[in-house]
């Protein structure tokens, strides 16, 4: 059988011998038909993309003669005036015609995006990694459409590493897994994923001090590097770690532990979470408030067209959005923060003052609005831009819905960089001189624990607590716990919306 080989140094394989491709830029017409998946690529593109910026004169000839010759390659058995059935013609240009299993990038990719039991995940991830010989397109890495699709198929290797560890730890193999996590995590510093799955490996291998650590190291570096704190769901297992959260020693190969996760999704934090869970999704009731009609419309395209999601109301300002809200109880509420009449922040924040509040995600239309940053401290659950895509709306909503929160990349970078740290100037100095106990007391004050919870959490005297809490404040010179609350908070120890809310 033909084959196709990406995930290393570039190979077509008849019955396993390499088939010789010709020159560097013959074979990058072969990789450039790979990369399109199956898709048909114009020769004028292929002109282009071959020779950037300053094609030869007889630039459509010489690519003519390179699928001519790559063709009597691919079918030696073909006769001279047969159709092609490999490399074909579909004007204005050619395409590659194999089956997924013909082409390890293919192969690999399926294997990545299917979902199963995690003892089917281990094992066929396992296959799909061995697939990697190197570094993917390496020889066309001077062509952007190949670095491209290499930077793309790396992000998936990785996420496929993670998938396959998580599966890993859902069936109890932790202990053999930190090791290879250890490494993952060194080598990608900034992958917050790949700290998470590190540090339930230590803490399920009785190494509580050393995740707690692995915690630390993550904060550091997220610090040094980006200026940003701990995400959410590190956050989330930072302090369910130290309040020794009993979901976190469920056994990985139990039926409440079966489902695998999503390439993309955090693993349940709640017993409620994970009761949905295993009775399968259920739908998420939407209210959409826009005072725009076209951007509501176009919102309830994406909701109609979304299985498990139902748009129960609309809105035009944020009276209307909190009467919706308090009409049909929603699951979600996915609000402009700029709005007439009453505007998206306060509504947010009259919404989550209720009972048992939806989550709310907001929208923006540029990532520079310093309102952005008051919504954060009153506790939405997210932000995307609406020109957003709408797989990543479709994500927030169900991040919100997990107890995570999804902050747009392009809102991330511009804003949280500059106003996460960002000190109010009746909040105290920053906590730069206290350690990592008072830090851990502070984060347990914060999610409202008393001194008595504190000490059953850290299996102290409550005397000792009381006492620690009183140094702290007279450290920070703040007058009551909830001076200590806020400060917390402003100095972006805990993040707003998270388990310290």
């Amino acid at each position: 059988m033909l084959t196709f080989r990406a995930l290393g140094p570039f190979q077509a394989c008849h019955g396993g011998d390499p088939v010789d491709l010709g020159g560097q830029r013959q074979m990058a017409v072969l990789a450039r038909l790979l990369v399109a998946g199956g898709r048909a690529v114009p020769v004028s593109m292929l002109i282009d993309e071959l020779w950037p910026g300053e094609p030869p004169a007889q630039a459509l000839s010489t690519v003519q003669g390179y699928v001519s010759r790559l063709r009597r390659a691919l079918e030696p058995g073909r006769a001279p005036r047969e159709e092609a059935e490999v490399l074909v013609s579909a004007p204005p240009g050619y395409a590659l015609r194999a089956a997924p299993d013909q082409v390890d990038a293919w192969t690999f990719e399926r294997a990545v995006k299917a979902t199963g039991e995690p003892a089917e995940v281990w094992e066929r991830l396992g296959r799909a990694l061995a697939l990697w010989r190197g570094p993917a397109l390496a020889e066309f890495s001077d062509l952007q459409w190949a670095a491209t699709e290499a930077g793309r198929l790396e992000e998936l290797r990785l996420v496929a590493v993670e998938r396959r560890a998580d599966a890993g730890l859902r069936l109890g193999q932790s202990g053999a897994l930190v090791a290879d996590l250890e490494a993952h995590a060194s080598a990608h510093p900034l992958r917050e994923e790949a700290w998470r799955l590190l540090a339930l490996a230590l803490y399920r291998s009785g190494r509580q001090g050393d995740a707690l650590g692995a915690l630390r190291r993550a904060r550091t570096l997220l610090r040094e590097e980006l200026g940003l704190d701990l995400g959410p769901a590190l956050q989330r297992l930072e302090s369910d770690m130290l309040a020794q959260a009993a979901h976190l020693d469920l056994p990985p190969a139990s039926p409440a532990a079966g489902e695998a996760r999503d390439a993309a999704a955090s693993p349940a934090s709640t017993a409620s979470t994970a009761s949905v869970e295993a009775s399968g999704p259920r739908t998420l009731r939407v209210v959409v408030a826009d005072d725009q009609a076209l951007v509501r419309t176009g919102l309830r395209v994406v909701l109609d067209s979304e299985p498990g999601f139902q748009l129960v109301a609309e809105a035009e300002d944020g009276e209307q959005a909190i009467a919706a809200v308090r009409e049909t109880s929603p699951d979600v509420v996915l609000m402009d923060i700029q709005m007439p009449r009453l505007d998206g922040l306060t509504a947010a924040r009259r919404i989550l003052a209720d009972d048992a509040p939806p989550k709310v995600i907001m929208m923006t239309t540029f990532g520079t609005d310093d309102n952005l940053y008051a919504a954060l401290r009153a506790g939405v659950s997210g932000f995307v831009l609406k020109t957003s895509a709408p797989e990543q709306l479709i994500s927030a909503m169900r991040a919100a819905q997990a107890g995570d929160a999804l902050i747009d990349p392009a809102v991330t970078t511009r804003l949280i960089a500059a106003f996460a740290g960002r000190a109010d100037p009746s909040v105290p100095p920053a906590l730069a001189g206290l350690g990592d106990t008072d830090l851990d007391l502070m984060k347990l004050v914060a999610r409202g624990l008393t001194n008595r919870q504190i000490a059953a959490t850290l299996s102290v005297p409550e005397h000792s607590v009381a006492q620690s809490v009183t140094r702290l404040l007279d450290h920070l010179g703040l007058h009551d716990r909830a001076q200590l609350v806020v400060a917390a908070y402003e100095s972006g120890l805990v993040n707003p919306g998270g388990p310290g809310r």
